[in-house]
């Protein structure tokens, strides 16, 4: 009886809150923790799909790094690359769109955080029709005849299976796309942070905008900066469909556009290696923690 009634007192004051966890931590398990345990585990094997998977224990990562030129040589640099100028100037550009809507009143904020937002919904059928017509490699690619139509060209330039301007684009077409969930926090973050910091701040001797901003606005704002900077991380590593939707072809031309998102797709999906496909998705998941990792030390203190 009274193990009976200490139960009832447990559920009644937290047996509720597990309750209502239980759906969520179920899905969580199912759908994140048991695939990611799935493919560390098929990193240390051979498996094609179709026979059993074969213990080869690190053989996976050691052809990783000496034995794949393709990807030491292209995509690494490349994921790199990608992800040190897209996920901070499109860091910088919400924070900064976030502020600035910040400042209209609530009808013309909703609508243009309406506006921004929406290519993030919408990139996929956008790069397949809008983009890819705007960088068309005939003459009738809006951006060749702009630029024929005023003489800077003489002949049509193949934007999008150039290997010089492949990469440049993406990255413009991310930028783009990149206010997503993340942008809309920061707003958010913004708009909670109260009138009266700023009225006391500015009676304590602060008198521009950059100081309002410095002092007062990103330290109150700290989580959604840190949940945006996350998101931005994930993302950025994640936006591999880009090159292979515009240039039309996995992997795209001269390895320009490799990301290990495209990597990984090549080896698992194409050639059914699914084993070195496990590989570098670890090795993926591991630059993804790195990445956040450093912006959880910069946004949410010493862990």
């Amino acid at each position: 009886m009274q193990a009976r009634t200490g139960f009832q007192d447990w559920f009644s004051k937290e047996g509720a809150a597990y309750a209502f966890l239980a759906p969520y931590s179920l899905l969580f398990i199912v759908f994140i923790v048991v695939p990611v345990a799935a493919a560390i585990l098929l990193s240390f094997t051979f498996f094609d799909s179709i026979q059993p998977p074969r213990f080869v224990g690190l053989n996976n990562y050691i052809s990783l790094i000496t034995a794949d030129d393709t990807f030491m040589r292209y995509v690494l640099p490349n994921t790199i690359t990608f992800a040190v100028i897209v996920g901070p100037i499109g860091y910088a550009l919400a924070f900064l769109l976030a502020w600035m809507l910040a400042q209209l009143p609530r009808i013309p904020r909703t609508i243009f955080a309406l506006i921004l937002y929406l290519p993030s919904m919408t990139a996929t059928v956008a790069m397949a029709v809008v983009w890819k017509t705007l960088f068309s490699g005939d003459q009738t690619g809006y951006l060749n005849s702009m630029l024929m139509g005023l003489g800077v060209l003489n002949e049509p330039i193949q934007w999008l299976q150039s290997p010089q301007y492949l990469m440049l684009i993406m990255i413009i077409v991310t930028l783009w796309s990149s206010m997503g969930i993340g942008f809309l926090a920061m707003l958010a973050g913004i708009l909670e942070i109260s009138p009266e910091l700023y009225e006391a701040a500015a009676i304590d001797g602060l008198s521009s905008r950059f100081q309002e901003i410095f002092f007062i606005t990103i330290p109150s704002m700290k989580p959604q900066m840190l949940f945006a900077a996350v998101m931005s991380a994930v993302g950025t590593f994640q936006a591999g469909a880009i090159g292979v939707t515009l240039a039309g072809s996995n992997p795209t031309p001269q390895y320009a556009g490799q990301l290990i998102v495209n990597h990984i797709e090549d080896f698992g999906f194409l050639r059914y290696e699914m084993g070195y496909a496990a590989a570098v998705s670890v090795v993926l998941l591991l630059m993804v923690l790195l990445f956040s990792r450093v912006a959880t030390r910069l946004f949410g203190g010493e862990a």
